[in-house]
């Protein structure tokens, strides 16, 4: 249930169908078929775009922690730094089994092209450890991160690769990781990783930020066809961070959210749900069930409908198998990678308009911004000021990829591809080849 805290705290990678292949579709298959699909919208030089397709270097270590019983357990950690043209290295760590190298290098490769997307001055990373947290005691998790935090130090810091919580980590989880970093630099360096508790260097609005980014958009692309939000009824699989603030800012502002969901399914009420009478996923786990009248499937969700769906769950959800099946006719992507190569075609194909991740919910990663700007500068901002920062660059991302959808006969997340594509070989062309 959570994820790129640069992006999506609700959402998970799973494996999609190839459209050529039974095999599973990787992380990095995905992220290296997009980049193929802007590059070919663009005139890029080739050997950029080459350039593009493989991670800068990808650190792999071991990662030996006692466990509470006196038993040595070692386990594999990875951060993949993709490309760091425009800035430091950017993006989450997370600590879940499915955790591989190549997933790593995908969703680093998907940070590279969100950071650009925003115009933030960062590059893409992304690192994790294949671990089970829920396995883990809190003593446990404690351990795991410091010794991850020593086996990584030479590869982060806050001017190299500024870490932050992704699936299976959390505020505190970057609380021990900047001290232990800090402890074996001999200074409290805060701006080695963003998302931590503000009460040592973390922004306010920050875990927030990505569901606030989803309901901007979602607001944005409404208003873009004419859907004022009074008349639109929207279905948010995910309940957590991104799914739970996204509800209800856009119940705020007017829309009528008629289902949302967590792990044990989705409540649905066509007439309209009170999202401030649902606790999320991190006030009560798990228990958006036990407040519904009405409960359907987690599949049946993502099929209703509705004028807006918003994915903010796990990743690879809509795929060759159900995209038919869609009756949404906006898609705003919450997750990180909920719609699968072969799902996205065929939604393009019947005219669904999928506003992309790498917009969306990129909220994360520019109030990640923030927060290392205002440890840099020893400042903190207001909440007030975050936010409306926040907006301020949400709709300024909005404005660059709506100007190339405009432009081109692109899909929406073609677009956004087009804008991070273009900013990054710009800054590839003007920085040169070291030889």
């Amino acid at each position: 249930m959570a994820s790129d805290s640069e992006g999506s705290r609700d959402g998970q990678s799973a494996p999609a169908a190839s459209s050529t292949s039974s095999e599973p579709e990787s992380a990095v298959e995905t992220a290296r078929r997009q980049l193929k699909r802007a590059a070919d919208r663009l005139d890029i030089d080739p050997n950029v775009v080459e350039r593009l397709r493989h991670p800068t270097t990808v650190t792999e270590v071991t990662v030996p922690i006692e466990r509470d019983d006196g038993t040595v357990e070692v386990f594999t950690g990875y951060r993949a730094q993709h490309d760091s043209v425009r800035g430091p290295y950017k993006g989450g760590l997370r600590y879940h089994p499915d955790v591989t190298r190549d997933e790593c290098v995908g969703l680093g490769m998907w940070m590279t092209w969100k950071c650009a997307v925003m115009d933030l001055p960062f590059g893409g990373a992304k690192g994790g450890i294949a671990v089970d947290p829920k396995s883990l005691s809190a003593e446990e998790k404690e351990r795991l991160t410091r010794r991850f935090a020593e086996e990584i130090r030479e590869v982060i810091g806050p001017t190299v690769d500024i870490p932050a919580p992704d699936m299976g980590t959390d505020p505190q989880t970057m609380a021990w990781l900047m001290d232990a970093y800090s402890m074996q630099q001999g200074e409290t360096i805060p701006g080695v990783v963003t998302g931590k508790p503000p009460v040592i260097g973390g922004s306010e609005g920050r875990q927030e930020a990505p569901g606030r980014s989803v309901a901007i958009v979602t607001e944005r692309v409404c208003d873009h066809y004419d859907r004022p939000l009074e008349d639109t009824t929207v279905a948010v699989q995910g309940y957590g961070s991104v799914g739970a603030n996204a509800a209800r800012l856009l119940d705020e502002w007017g829309a009528t959210i008629v289902a949302v969901s967590d792990v044990n399914g989705a409540m649905y009420d066509p007439d309209g749900i009170d999202t401030q009478a649902v606790p999320s996923h991190d006030e009560e786990p798990e228990a958006v069930t036990d407040h519904a009248d009405t409960v359907i499937g987690n599949d049946e969700l993502l099929t209703l409908d509705v004028d807006v769906l918003i994915p903010a769950a796990l990743g690879n959800v809509i795929t060759e198998a159900n995209a038919d099946a869609i009756a949404a006719d906006i898609v705003v992507e919450g997750a990180n990678g909920p719609t699968t190569s072969t799902g996205d075609a065929i939604l393009a194909e019947r005219g669904v308009h999928v506003v992309p991740d790498i917009l969306a919910n990129a909220g994360g990663v520019t109030v990640s911004y923030f927060e290392w700007l205002q440890d840099i500068n020893r400042r903190a901002w207001s909440l007030e000021r975050v936010n409306d920062e926040l907006e301020t660059e949400m709709r300024a991302a909005w404005r660059a990829v709506r100007d190339e959808y405009e432009r081109r006969d692109v899909t929406w997340r073609e677009a956004a591809y087009v804008v991070a594509l273009s900013r990054i070989a710009e800054a590839h062309d003007a920085r040169g080849l070291w030889p």
